[in-house]
């Protein structure tokens, strides 16, 4: 059967359902494997509601009583009533009343018995979905691992030919790994926890095409979310590359009318000197045009940046309350990379943003979850993504030193800019000031020499070339012998 006719079953995690290309393939059976607490049991259940509306589905746990389990689903927000059960979970009353350490009752405990039980269940319900959690505790009925391993493929095979999707978990542990139940498994789900970050992968998935790689999964009071690794080659639009207005004559002259259409623009600049509000130059003027943008911001509150707009005339609160800009605080540590970037995507595609600027990079790097490297591959991806469908990308980039000769970009990203706008003070005669410059620009020609500028509350004013001051760059700044000072 080719993959375009193989009939699909949602997992009921939309997210989880994109990794897998459409869903589970109907028929087939499915491992969710992880340590305690990575979310197998919650994703089974996922699957389980996500067919209540016209499939049948039954939930045999082993581990879990019935009572917990809709206990502990309900604060999930998943209703587990409508489902059909078979509860194998030992009871209390056996260790009461036998004073064994069996985990299972006398009579459950011989394997032929426990095998009619499930069997019966199954005949009795037809279930088009079956879910078995966990699976690997039925090695306590048939402990030794060759016949475990047929008892395994049979059962499976079993529900297969009834036509049941079946998903089921275990627990790999060195007293008792799950190796031989991943090889009759039609595909495997990998849950894995570090701290609160939690991922997930398919490193198999017979007979279909998935996703590779890791994807990012969380777990709320909604259930679990997954967030699929972003493959920027896989997203692409037609566009005119036209430059976009910062509204600031000045600013416009500087970059020959403006920063092209689907380009990244790095902004880059000591503390204080005005990268953010030239950034937001862009961004309120594509929100007066009536094009969607929007802003996140990692090193500031949403309180302090709109009152800072404000107060030199950018509308940014105006703007945010209507329809076409937004913007968001991004809280440390709280999302993935692909969490962010998923929620960028939702930005663009169902909001129509054309317009992104994400304030500050060495904010971005300490509060999104990853190892060192990570994050700054994952921005660049992002970016990627971002101009491959036309979107215009604003990068604000702190760097340390307020005097001196300094690289274009503090973080290593001057790579991925097409434009680079850099920003300085300079000490002359005892007083400090800003310049601007633009040092790198694909697209279009600009200009090359460096302008003064200032900001105040009537907005940002760009002054004449510094055609007369020298040495602005090494920390040095000094007129020329012919130089007329402004």
């Amino acid at each position: 059967m080719s993959e375009t006719t193989l009939e699909r079953v949602s997992t009921g995690i939309d997210g989880l359902d994109d990794v897998l290309c459409g869903g589970l393939v109907r028929g087939r059976n499915y491992l969710v494997r992880g340590a305690p607490g990575s979310g197998k049991t919650v994703l089974g259940y996922h699957f389980l509601t996500a067919g209540l509306d016209d499939e049948s589905g039954l939930c045999i746990t082993l581990e879990e009583s019935r009572a917990d389990a809709e206990r502990n689903a309900a604060q999930l927000g998943l209703d587990l009533g409508g489902l059909h059960w078979l509860d194998l979970s030992p009871d209390s009353s056996f260790f009461v009343d036998e004073q064994s350490d069996d985990i299972f009752a006398p009579s459950d405990v011989e394997g032929a018995s426990l095998t009619e039980t499930i069997v019966d269940r199954i005949d009795e319900v037809d279930p088009d979905r079956v879910f078995v959690d966990p699976l690997t505790r039925l090695r306590h009925i048939v402990p030794d691992d060759h016949p475990f391993h047929k008892q395994v493929l049979a059962f499976v095979r079993y529900l297969g030919e009834r036509g049941a999707t079946v998903l089921y978990t275990a627990q790999d542990t060195p007293s008792s790994p799950d190796a031989d139940i991943q090889y009759p498994s039609d595909g495997i789900v990998t849950l894995e926890r570090e701290g609160d970050r939690r991922s997930l992968s398919v490193p198999k998935f017979r007979g279909s095409d998935r996703q590779g790689g890791t994807h990012a999964m969380r777990i709320t009071d909604d259930g679990v979310s997954v967030f699929p690794r972003l493959v920027p080659d896989e997203h692409s639009e037609v566009f005119d590359t036209e430059p976009i207005p910062s509204g600031t004559l000045g600013f416009d002259a500087l970059l020959d009318g403006g920063i092209e259409r689907g380009t990244v623009t790095v902004v880059s600049g000591p503390t204080g000197v005005g990268k953010t509000t030239t950034g937001s130059l862009f961004v309120t003027e594509a929100a007066r045009r009536e094009e969607r943008a929007a802003v996140y911001l990692f090193e500031e509150s949403r309180a302090t940046y709109t009152h800072r707009a404000d107060s030199i005339g950018l509308p940014v609160s105006d703007l945010a309350d209507g329809d076409h800009l937004t913007v968001e605080q991004i809280e440390s540590l709280a999302r993935s990379p692909e969490e962010f970037a998923a929620m960028v995507r939702e930005e663009v595609e169902r909001r129509g943003a054309q317009v992104v600027m994400i304030d500050g990079i060495a904010g971005y790097r300490l509060a999104i979850q990853g190892d060192e490297q990570d994050p700054a591959r994952k921005l660049h991806a992002l970016c990627r993504y971002l101009t491959n469908v036309g979107v215009t990308v604003l990068l604000v980039d702190e760097v340390d030193e307020m005097l001196g000769s300094v690289g274009p970009t503090a973080t290593g990203i001057s790579y991925l800019a097409d434009n680079i706008v850099f920003m300085r003070y300079a000490e002359v005669d005892g007083e400090l000031r800003k310049v601007v410059g633009v040092l790198k620009k694909r697209v279009s020609d600009f200009e090359r020499t460096m302008h003064e500028f200032e900001i105040t509350d009537e907005g940002v004013q760009v002054g004449e070339p510094l055609t007369g001051l020298k040495r602005i760059l090494d920390g040095q700044p000094g007129w020329g012998d012919d130089a007329e000072r402004p």
